[in-house]
């Protein structure tokens, strides 16, 4: 799997982390060995430009997915998944932070930038929250996923609470 991350935010962020977490969500989605991703981690000011105008939404945004060729997920267990390119996920480290520092369950920003990347990553594989059903099914599978993927690094303690709305 090829995953470039890309820091431009000027914050320091755990892009080993960022980048392992988006490897274990693709893995367990199924998704092509061979497929790319890129993640791209931006200032406040870059987000707010791409939230408008992408999304006509004012201020800047957590998580931007930005899909390539729309890859899905098999739906057999023994379909080939398809090869291809996933797209951008693109994150903002200051939202981010803040929705860490609001959340029921208070954690750190790399802990939320980790959410929200498993949350992009859903995004760019079809998945969303609009309605009530996709909700449900959408944070369910994120949840399992940072629970998984912490389970498997020793991570204790709870995982952090969706803030993604």
């Amino acid at each position: 799997m090829s995953i470039d991350v890309n820091n431009e935010s000027g914050t320091e962020v755990d892009e080993q982390a960022i980048l392992d977490v988006a490897r274990y969500a693709l893995t367990r989605m199924r998704i092509h060995p061979l497929s790319e991703l890129s993640v791209i981690v931006v200032d406040e000011a870059a987000m707010e430009q791409l939230h408008i105008q992408w999304m006509d939404l004012p201020g800047p945004t957590d998580v931007m997915s930005f899909p390539m060729d729309e890859l899905r997920p098999p739906s057999k267990d023994d379909e080939e998944p398809p090869q291809g390119l996933l797209g951008d996920i693109v994150l903002c480290p200051e939202v981010a932070k803040k929705q860490g520092q609001e959340a029921p369950t208070q954690h750190s920003m790399d802990e939320e930038l980790q959410l929200l990347t498993v949350h992009g990553v859903l995004h760019l594989l079809g998945y969303d929250h609009e309605e009530p059903d996709e909700k449900a099914e959408m944070f369910g599978l994120q949840a399992a996923i940072v629970d998984g993927w912490r389970g498997e690094r020793g991570l204790t303690g709870p995982s952090p609470a969706p803030t993604v709305s």
